[in-house]
């Protein structure tokens, strides 16, 4: 499946379990259970990187989790995607259009908070420096970040 990369996404944020921001201090904008189960079963569970933005605005890098989170022993899969960018309000309601460029590591638990965020922050390291690659930098200007979403309201 990784072959298949980039992938592409998009839905309305919406609330997740609480975590990033409170626990991890690492915010998420997460997708409804309907866009989590639109992407292919095939698509292995982990941290990935890539490009995302909120309602047509800019364009920023970003880290996400596919996956079960067993660290918190999650019973749906989530998709949850932290960017490299601080919009200092909250985004419910908003469109995330993402392009999922790169796989960073297969999911697992973590002993400890601490060893789990250490291990984002390490995901995080590595996609800024992964996205400044030429070929991964220009899908930061693909056409589906400024195109119209259709809505199934």
């Amino acid at each position: 499946m990784l072959s298949q990369l980039p992938l592409f996404a998009g839905g309305e944020i919406v609330r997740g379990f609480g975590r990033g921001s409170k626990e991890l201090g690492i915010p998420t904008a997460n997708f409804p259970l309907e866009v989590v189960k639109s992407l292919p079963e095939s698509l292995p569970t982990g941290a990935y990187y890539g490009w995302a933005n909120v309602d047509n605005g800019p364009v920023h890098k970003m880290v996400l989790s596919v996956g079960w989170n067993p660290f918190y022993n999650n019973k749906e899969r989530s998709v949850e995607t932290h960017m490299l960018h601080d919009f200092n309000c909250d985004l419910y309601g908003q469109t995330l259009k993402i392009c999922i460029v790169g796989y960073l590591r297969p999911e697992r638990s973590f002993d400890s908070l601490e060893s789990l965020i250490a291990a984002i922050r390490g995901d995080i390291e590595q996609a800024k420096a992964s996205l400044d690659e030429a070929d991964k930098a220009k899908l930061k200007e693909a056409p589906y970040f400024t195109e119209k979403l259709c809505s199934s309201k």
